[in-house]
């Protein structure tokens, strides 16, 4: 994997510089929420000095990767400034994985060290070997920062310097993708300007942070006032791109971020955080987080001020058009709903934007990105207007590849004349005049609640129960969750409860199968392949 982005340039951009000229430039404004805390940018910055003397002393540095196994909190931000002062990588590991997916994780990142909280100590002490650990909830934590340094002393970094986030994909287990700090900065954390232009030299976020703060939304406010800090709220988890990027962008933009800080989504905690907060702008998972939004606002037409909240984003499942109208409807100050076809590897491959004055947007019709084309299984590009389906391709800041392995980035981003282009996996037609319309990933990932499930991986479990001969797993429309993981199986097949206690000790919850169908055989290819044709067939969705 090559070290060299093809985007650089006499000026750099890094993540850690630039976030200390913004807590330079606004060092009193908070900078992050999270339930009864908050730390101003002034604290944050200092907190993650201190953090990063710690994490250098037990043995982290430059491109040494340490994994944040943390829910939402101010500690899990702190964890990630660190990392990036210290020109060690953060790596996001998702909270809800048992044991053996914890150690396939720690080994494919070649973790040094895991800083990690409460809830998961004793998961983290088993699985954690000779690592190092930092347990951010434990009374020693203070102490550490309180004995190290506050000095920036840590040495010149790198635009070079990398960003990787570990992502689920499409083809199997998780696999890191990685980034050039630069890339990343403008291609998925807002370019230090959230809503308006990217700014040009590093130097310029001080005074996009300080002189122009009220046009952070400045894109869909034509131009009218904005509010006097841009405040986000991040849904989702920082261990997800989606809540990663929008804690990150609203940071590096001198916003301010609210983390959300309840195990489960509550809706009805959200809207206090919304009326609390004062916040304008909010991520959705589709109709996942859209339909139950709108029960909590039915269920207390008056309880909640949400005139401050000016935009909507969704992403990583459907957001229906019922759903996109309730929405405008019930909140009657947001000017627009932004939905993008993105990835870990591609961050804003096409936007739907529904507007008041615009309309409403299609589901699954999007604008696409200057740098966004459809090609063949050839690479080749195919003609816009053709009605021909391909894979979405965008080239411009994409990632370096995949972390240790050469073959998938090899097949991820490749070459196409002459430039270098991201191809993540979503098949799609475009129009002659840029519409492009989504059809799905090419492989059988299953999207349930905004996480990805991959049928093999939930296969190979299924097919360790008792009495299952043979097994496939799909995944079936949800009107809540976009998708639900249904397994086929044949043999003396156990009852659904039995073969759910079964998968729950060794799988995430969201990977659970929540139906069962159980058949004689079960249908393959000539190649011995799962026929998925044969299996949708099956559950009833014939495609």
């Amino acid at each position: 994997m090559s070290t060299v982005g093809q985007n650089t340039s006499a000026v750099e951009f890094n993540i850690a510089d630039l976030f200390e000229c913004v807590a330079d430039a606004v060092p009193d404004r908070v900078a992050a929420v999270s339930g009864t805390r908050r730390v101003s940018y002034r604290e944050l910055d200092d907190r993650s000095s201190r953090l990063a003397h710690v994490l250098q002393e037990m043995g982290a540095g430059s491109r040494t990767h340490v994994g944040c196994y943390m829910a939402n909190s101010i500690g899990h931000l702190e964890a990630m400034v660190a990392c990036y002062k210290l020109r060690a990588v953060p790596i996001n590991v998702n909270y809800r994985y048992v044991d053996a997916e914890l150690a396939y994780l720690f080994d494919d990142a070649d973790l040094v060290g895991v800083v990690h909280d409460s809830a998961v100590r004793d998961r983290a002490a088993r699985v954690a070997g000779d690592r190092f650990t930092v347990d951010v909830d434990d009374p020693s934590y203070e102490t550490l920062l309180a004995g190290a340094a506050a000095v920036r002393d840590l040495g010149p970094r790198s635009p070079d310097d990398h960003y990787v986030l570990y992502t689920g994909g499409t083809t199997g287990l998780p696999k890191g993708v990685v980034w050039r700090q630069e890339d990343i900065f403008f291609g998925a954390l807002g370019g230090g300007n959230p809503g308006g232009p990217p700014i040009t030299t590093p130097e310029a976020i001080a005074t996009s942070v300080v002189d122009n703060p009220a046009q952070r939304l400045r894109a869909f406010l034509a131009d009218a006032p904005g509010p006097d800090q841009f405040v986000s709220l991040a849904l989702g988890p920082l261990m997800h791109a989606s809540g990663q990027w929008t804690a990150l962008g609203t940071l590096l933009g001198g916003g301010k971020v609210v983390l959300y800080d309840e195990p489960h989504v509550d809706m009805t905690h959200v809207l206090d955080l919304i009326e609390r907060e004062r916040v304008n702008s909010m991520n959705l998972v589709g109709d996942a987080s859209a339909r139950p939004l709108l029960d909590a606002l039915a269920s207390d037409p008056a309880r909640w001020d949400t005139s401050s909240l000016l935009l909507l984003g969704s992403g990583g499942s459907i957001l229906s058009g019922d759903a996109k109208t309730a929405l405008m409807d019930e909140l009657p100050t947001v000017l627009a709903i932004v939905e993008g076809i993105g990835s870990s590897e591609s961050p804003a491959q096409a936007v739907a934007v529904t507007t008041r004055a615009g309309g409403l947007s299609e589901s699954l019709t999007f604008a696409a990105k200057a740098d966004t084309i459809v090609v063949d299984d050839d690479l080749q590009p195919i003609p816009s207007g053709s009605g021909v389906a391909g894979r979405l391709a965008t080239r411009g800041r994409v990632p370096l590849g995949y972390y240790n392995d050469d073959a998938r980035s090899a097949r991820t981003f490749v070459e196409i004349d002459g430039a270098r282009w991201s191809l993540p996996g979503d098949m799609a037609t475009i129009d002659a005049d840029g519409t492009v319309h989504l059809l799905g990933r090419g492989s059988m990932c299953i999207n349930t609640g905004g996480e990805k499930v991959y049928p093999e991986e939930v296969e190979a479990v299924v097919k360790s129960a008792p009495g299952v001969a043979d097994a496939v797993v799909v995944g079936v429309p949800d009107p809540k969750w976009g998708q639900r993981v249904v397994a086929i199986v044949a043999g003396d097949a156990p009852s659904l409860d039995t073969l759910q206690e079964h998968c729950r000790a060794r799988l995430a919850g969201y990977k659970v199968p929540r139906a069962l169908f159980v058949v004689d055989e079960i249908a393959r290819t000539p190649a011995g392949k799962a026929d998925y044709a044969w299996a949708n067939h099956v559950v009833g969705r014939d495609r």
